[in-house]
C-alpha cells in the first residue's frame, strides 16, 4: 500500500492523457514521461503505456464504428489484416531490442512522432476527393505505420490520416477509420506485450483507469474546449520532452 499514492498520482495523469486523446491526441506524450518518472526504463515505460491506453483506444474507435470504411481498392478487412500482422512484427521487434540501444533510440523516435504531430495539427492541408496513393502505395504506407505502431506508436494517428486521405477516404471516414485501425495495430502489441515482463502491470491498470475516465470527460469537454491549443499544448510537451530524452540519453 506504500505505492498507493503514486499510483493514484499516475490515474489522475492518465485522466489527462484519455482527455487529451479524446479531445485532440497525443496522449502518450503525457503517460510516456509519467511513466519514466515513475522509475520504468524506456522500453518497459513505452510498453506498459501501449497496454495501458488500449482499452480507450477500442472504446475511441467502437464509438465511431458507423463511419468506418476501406481505401479505394482496399477494404476495410484488408487493412485490418495488415494493421494486424503490422502491430505484432512491430512488438516483437521492439522486445528484441536491447534495453540500451532503444534508450538511445527514443530521441529520435519522440522527435519524430512530435513533428509528425505538429505537421498533421497545423501545417498539412487536406484535400477531399483527391487520390494520390494506388492500392499497393496504400498498402506499403499501412503496413510501415502498422510496424512503427507496435514499436513505438507515437503519431500513427496523424500518419495513417494522412495516408487514408492520401487514398481517397473523405475526412470524416479517414478519421473512424484510423481509429479503428490503431486499436488494431495496438491489440496485436497488447497481446505479444502481455507475456513480456516489461510490463509493470499494476501502473498499467491505474494508467487504463484513469485514461478511460478522461476518455469519457474528453467526449463531454469537445464541445468547450479549443482543440488547436491543446494540439498546441501536445507539441510543446512533445519538444521539451525530446530535448529532455537526447540529454538523458547522451549527456
Amino acid at each position: 500500500m506504500a505505492h498507493l499514492p503514486l499510483y493514484l498520482l499516475l490515474a489522475v495523469v492518465a485522466l489527462i492523457a484519455g482527455t487529451q486523446n479524446a479531445l485532440a491526441g497525443g496522449g502518450s506524450f503525457i503517460t510516456f514521461p509519467a511513466l519514466l518518472l515513475f522509475g520504468m526504463g524506456a522500453r518497459a515505460a513505452n510498453i506498459t503505456s501501449t497496454v495501458a491506453l488500449f482499452p480507450g483506444q477500442v472504446t475511441t474507435g467502437l464509438a465511431g464504428r458507423s463511419q468506418v470504411a476501406g481505401a479505394e481498392g482496399l477494404s476495410f478487412r484488408t487493412l485490418s489484416i495488415i494493421s494486424l500482422i503490422g502491430g505484432g512484427v512491430g512488438a516483437i521487434l521492439l522486445l528484441e531490442t536491447p534495453e540500451s540501444f532503444f534508450d538511445h533510440l527514443v530521441p529520435f523516435l519522440v522527435l519524430f512522432a512530435t513533428a509528425v504531430f505538429a505537421w498533421g495539427s497545423f501545417f498539412r492541408t487536406t484535400q477531399e476527393g483527391a487520390t494520390h496513393l494506388s492500392p499497393l502505395g496504400a498498402i506499403l504506407a499501412q503496413t510501415g505505420i502498422a510496424i512503427y505502431g507496435g514499436y513505438f506508436g507515437g503519431g500513427i494517428g496523424m500518419l495513417m490520416l494522412a495516408a487514408l486521405t492520401l487514398a481517397g477516404l473523405p475526412v470524416r471516414r479517414a478519421a473512424a477509420t484510423k481509429n479503428m485501425l490503431a486499436g488494431v495495430i495496438n491489440a496485436a502489441a497488447v497481446v505479444i506485450f502481455a507475456f513480456s515482463k516489461d510490463v509493470h502491470w499494476p501502473a498499467a491498470i491505474a494508467v487504463a483507469i484513469g485514461a478511460i475516465a478522461g476518455g469519457q470527460l474528453g467526449a463531454w469537454l469537445m464541445l468547450r474546449v479549443d482543440e488547436r491549443k491543446l494540439r498546441l499544448v501536445v507539441v510543446v510537451i512533445g519538444a521539451a520532452l525530446t530535448v529532455a530524452m537526447f540529454v538523458r540519453a547522451f549527456a
